[in-house]
């Protein structure tokens, strides 16, 4: 599968922030799915010895959670490392890894933020305009905004409040457990992006999408971390 939205990467700090405004005006926080049979995790990781970046494509049996394919690729980071726009950074390695799949997602789920971004404009989003596929953040921590924690029983919710407008969902997906910060990326509404979210969570904390999609790229620096120590 190949990219709808095309852009340079090669861009500058400047040029990337108004890249993000350009492109978040083009975001949909309404639901526009159809059937959803396969749904997508991705996943980055970095190499701690070298400046590899390992980028990885896990999809889905939306019914069963078995893993049908996964794709996976390593790169170099080009672009500096600058909160709020790790998309930059990022999504280089995740497009190739898209490229190589023979499958093409109804949804995808991202290890990071969507709407909840100083500029509603997170990785999620990023990924979601470029493929024009439903797509939703899902992240370990909250980016910005406040919140009142949730009650401690699966499927709680609390908003995601900043400046005055809810920008994502906290949502606790496992009673007695952290909670994980959910917003909107594109193409999806966030209510619907928390019952997915919540659905893709049978057991643990995390989606099988995000799970599935760090096993893999922590598999690979594994062995890279072998090989260079042997």
């Amino acid at each position: 599968m190949q990219p709808v939205i095309q852009h340079s990467w090669n861009i500058s700090e400047t040029e990337a922030l108004r890249l993000q405004t350009e492109l978040a005006a083009k975001v949909s926080l309404d639901d526009q799915l159809g059937e959803i049979a396969l749904i997508a995790g991705v996943d980055v990781a970095y190499a701690k010895e070298t400046d590899k970046i390992v980028a990885a494509v896990v999809i889905l049996d939306a019914q069963t959670l078995e893993v049908v394919e996964t794709s996976i690729t390593e790169g170099k980071a080009r672009f500096p490392y600058i909160p709020g726009l790790f998309s930059f950074r990022e999504l280089p390695p995740l497009l190739s890894a898209f490229s190589q799949l023979q499958h093409t997602p109804d949804l995808i789920v991202c290890d990071g933020q969507g709407y909840a971004h100083p500029r509603r404009f997170g990785l999620a989003c990023h990924l979601g305009i470029i493929l024009d596929i439903p797509t939703i953040g899902c992240g370990k921590t909250r980016l910005l905004g406040q919140y009142q924690e949730p009650e401690k029983e699966r499927g709680a919710t609390a908003p995601l409040i900043d400046v005055g407008e809810v920008i994502g969902q906290v949502l606790r997906t496992q009673t007695d457990v952290k909670p994980i910060f959910v917003s909107s990326g594109h193409r999806i509404s966030l209510a619907t992006a928390c019952e997915w979210i919540l659905r893709l969570s049978p057991q643990y904390r995390l989606p099988e999408t995000t799970r599935k999609a760090d096993q893999l790229v922590n598999s690979l620096l594994k062995c890279t971390s072998a090989s260079l120590s042997s």
